[in-house]
């Protein structure tokens, strides 16, 4: 990666601001204190304050790092970070994108076709990850109001924006294929694991990738379906403030899709917490899971999600379950996500109620 330093910065924000722009800090998000850009790496976010035009501003500048998720190439990059920026706006409550540019060889900024590097720029927004209030649960006595609002406030918003359709049946199917296929996705994931780590086999990950397949050939005829999506919507995504205010981050795969995902998505995180907390669906986050749920579904009525959301769960399955970012994960912790798992691939129908079930032991 080039060097990076404060006055070509400064030169690049002064011609975005039109205006002389002066920076006084430079930090990476997370950690106090003025930082050097020399040695900028790839995924770090960095948070510059500067002044300009007699006004004080503060934005994130982010570059995206390589890696196997389907991320190798500076190409792969390049189309991630110029999306997010052309999408990002286009989301209610979603974190504004102010620019995407460039890094080039020698560390000029903008000059897209000599570019070695791309990177966006964001406003920055006050607020506490979601996954706070999560952690928080996991050894809190009982739920606040205010935790239960919140739950109601993000099914809410899911409803709110898949309100939004698109008649496009090729981008749902387009969704379906990524899903299965994209770097990631289920196929990314699965390449991704260590075989031979505690039960994790390579005939039960081929198992696994099989059963997706056919559940797309299930599946990708609906597309009707098709609507308005965050595509990430986890509680690392989510910022709040006071009460249910909150803005979300870092959309993903697309601005269509199937609502399944981001309702898969929110939901198997109350049942992650709640496996580490109780070993099972239970308790505080047995609580906001149902609130979530009947949240959404007394408002849609979209009882059809029940025969499409498996291969999402599958899919945030395969996140959660993966040693490489959750080590010391109990072996019995583990297995139970990946009963969730397994019993999903041949389930016809999710059924809310039955999640102890899924997690309790392979269906026969």
């Amino acid at each position: 990666m080039p060097e990076l330093n404060k006055e070509r910065l400064e030169e690049y924000l002064s011609s975005l601001y039109k205006g002389g722009v002066r920076i006084s800090s430079i930090s990476e998000i997370g950690k106090e204190g003025e930082s050097e850009l020399k040695g900028f790496g790839y995924g770090l976010p960095y948070l510059i304050r500067f002044s300009v035009n007699n006004e004080e501003k503060t934005v994130v500048l982010e570059t995206m790092s390589p890696n196997t998720f389907g991320h190798d190439h500076f190409s792969d990059r390049a189309q991630s970070i110029i999306w997010d920026h052309s999408a990002y706006n286009r989301l209610p409550k979603h974190v504004r994108s102010l620019d995407a540019g460039a890094f080039t060889p020698d560390g000029e900024v903008i000059t897209v076709g000599e570019a070695e590097e791309f990177f966006i720029l964001t406003e920055f927004v006050e607020g506490h990850g979601y996954y706070k209030d999560l952690e928080r649960l996991l050894t809190a006595k009982r739920l606040e109001p205010v935790d239960e609002d919140r739950a109601k406030a993000l099914a809410e918003y899911l409803v709110s924006i898949h309100s939004v359709k698109k008649d496009a049946p090729h981008l749902y199917t387009r969704r379906l294929r990524d899903l299965i296929g994209y770097g990631e996705c289920i196929m990314g994931l699965i390449d991704n694991y260590r075989t031979g780590y505690e039960f994790i086999t390579a005939e039960l990950l081929k198992k696994i990738e099989t059963g997706c397949v056919e559940w797309r050939w299930k599946i990708k005829d609906r597309g009707r379906r098709l609507c308005q999506v965050h595509g990430d919507f986890h509680p690392w995504n989510i910022l709040f403030r006071e009460e249910t205010d909150f803005t979300v981050l870092d959309r993903a795969r697309g601005e269509w899709g199937e609502p399944a995902d981001d309702v898969a998505t929110m939901a198997i995180n109350y049942i992650f917490f709640s496996i580490q907390r109780y070993g099972r669906l239970e308790g505080v986050f047995e609580r906001l899971y149902n609130i979530f749920i009947k949240t959404y579904f007394d408002a849609t009525g979209d009882m059809e999600m029940l025969k499409v959301i498996q291969p999402f769960f599958i899919w945030r399955g395969l996140v959660i379950g993966n040693p490489v970012w959750y080590p010391t994960l109990p072996v019995e912790r583990r297995r139970k996500l990946f009963n969730f798992i397994e019993n999903l691939l041949s389930e016809e129908e999710f059924r809310p109620e039955r999640v102890n079930e899924y997690l309790g032991g392979i269906f026969r």
